[in-house]
C-alpha cells in the first residue's frame, strides 16, 4: 500500500458524482421491468428454481459497470502522492539529560517510583524535541554516557523507556552529582551549537564522587553550558529502598526524603539555568514544559514537495471492468431484440 502515501486529490469535486452514479443505478433497478418485453405464461410452477449459468453471470455486468464508473470518478478526481522534503538551516540547541540512578530513585511516593515516572516525562520531553541533538548521561556513585549527543531519539527513547532502559542497581550506589555533571559537560564542551544545556534530575544530597558539584558549575559555566537542575521526591518521608539482599531484592521502608536544594539552585543560578522541585508527576511534567518553552530557538526550514499523480491504477480498473463487460454484453449475455 506504500504506492498510495501521503494521497491527495487533486479535484475533489467529482467525487459529487458518486450519489449521481448510485441514484442511476436505483431508478434504473426500479424501472428495469418496463425495458425489457414481458411473456405471459399461464404457470411458472414448472421453471420454478431452475437458474442457468447464463442467468448468475448476468448480475455481473450491472456490478462491472458500477465499479467501472466509480474507479473512472477516482481517476478524474486525480489522485497524487506528495514527497516532502524538509531541510533544516539553522543550528538547534544540544541538551544532555543526565539521570540519577541511585537506589533512592525506587522510591514510591510517585507512582510506581519516581525512576519510572522520570523515565516517562523525560521521554515525552525528546519527542518534542524535532531538530535538537540529545545525550543521555546517568550516574550514581559513578558517571557514564549512556548515549552522546545524537539526532537518533530513537536510541534515547529506548533507554528512556519506563519499562526498561535505564535501571538502579548498576552502578556503585551513592549519588555524585558532580561527576554527572562533569560527564555532561565534557560531552558538550566542543559543541558549536548556539544553545548548550543540561537538564540535571536527581533526588538526593551528593555524597560520592571524585568531583564537587560546584566545581563541575565551574566547569559548565566555563563552557557556557546551561544547567536546568530538577530535584526529585515528595516532602517528608518516603517508602523507599533501606537495604539490599544478597539477591539484588531491594528491601523497602519509610525513609526522609533529603534534597540539597540549596546546591542545586546554586548550580542553576552560576549556569544561568533554573532549578525546580517535583514533588509528583505532574508538577514534573510542567517542568519539562517549562524547559522546553524557555529554550526554544528559531529554525529556518525550507520545504520541497514534489507531486506524482496516482489516478493511473484507477483509470485501468475502470477501463477493465468496462471493457469486460462489453465482452459479456456481446458474447455469453448477448440478447436478440
Amino acid at each position: 500500500m506504500s504506492y498510495f502515501n501521503n494521497l491527495q486529490f487533486v479535484n475533489p469535486w467529482f467525487f459529487l458524482l458518486i450519489p449521481v452514479i448510485i441514484g442511476v443505478f436505483i431508478w434504473f433497478y426500479l424501472k428495469q421491468a418496463t425495458y425489457f418485453p414481458r411473456l405471459n405464461m399461464s404457470t411458472l410452477q414448472g421453471v420454478l428454481g431452475v437458474a442457468s449459468f447464463r442467468s448468475r453471470l448476468g448480475l455481473l455486468s450491472p456490478i462491472l459497470r458500477g465499479l467501472s464508473m466509480l474507479a473512472l470518478v477516482f481517476a478524474m478526481a486525480r489522485p497524487q502522492s506528495v514527497l516532502q522534503e524538509e531541510e533544516v538551516k539553522a543550528e538547534g540547541i544540544d541538551i544532555v539529560l543526565v539521570m540519577d540512578l541511585s537506589s533512592s530513585m525506587l522510591a514510591q511516593d510517585f507512582r510506581p517510583d519516581r525512576l519510572w515516572v522520570s523515565k516517562a516525562v523525560a521521554g515525552d520531553f525528546v519527542r518534542g524535541r524535532k531538530y535538537d541533538r540529545i545525550g543521555l548521561v546517568a550516574f550514581a556513585g559513578e558517571a557514564y554516557t549512556q548515549a552522546p549527543l545524537t539526532t537518533d531519539h530513537s536510541v534515547i527513547l529506548g533507554f528512556l523507556n519506563p519499562e526498561a532502559g535505564l535501571q538502579c542497581g548498576r552502578l556503585q550506589d551513592g549519588t555524585a552529582i558532580g561527576m554527572g555533571l562533569t560527564t555532561a559537560v565534557n560531552r558538550l564542551k566542543d559543541s558549536e551549537a548556539e544553545s548548550k544545556v543540561v537538564i540535571l534530575l536527581t533526588d538526593g544530597v551528593n555524597n560520592a564522587g571524585y568531583v564537587k558539584p560546584l566545581t563541575a558549575a565551574e566547569i559548565a559555566q566555563e563552557y557556557n553550558v546551561k544547567v536546568y537542575t530538577i530535584g526529585v521526591g515528595s516532602t517528608g518521608d518516603a517508602y523507599t529502598p533501606v537495604t539490599r539482599n544478597a539477591n539484588g531484592v531491594y528491601r523497602f521502608g519509610l525513609s526522609r526524603v533529603e534534597i540539597d536544594e540549596a546546591l542545586l539552585r546554586e548550580i542553576a543560578e552560576m549556569t544561568k539555568g533554573r532549578y525546580f522541585r517535583a514533588t509528583n508527576e505532574e508538577s514534573l511534567q510542567q517542568i519539562y514544559a517549562s524547559i522546553d518553552q524557555l529554550e526554544k530557538t528559531e529554525i529556518e526550514v525550507s520545504i520541497l514537495k514534489r507531486y506524482q499523480d496516482k489516478f493511473y491504477p484507477f483509470a485501468l480498473f475502470g477501463l477493465l471492468c468496462l471493457f469486460l463487460e462489453m465482452i459479456l454484453k456481446y458474447t455469453i449475455l448477448r440478447s436478440i431484440p
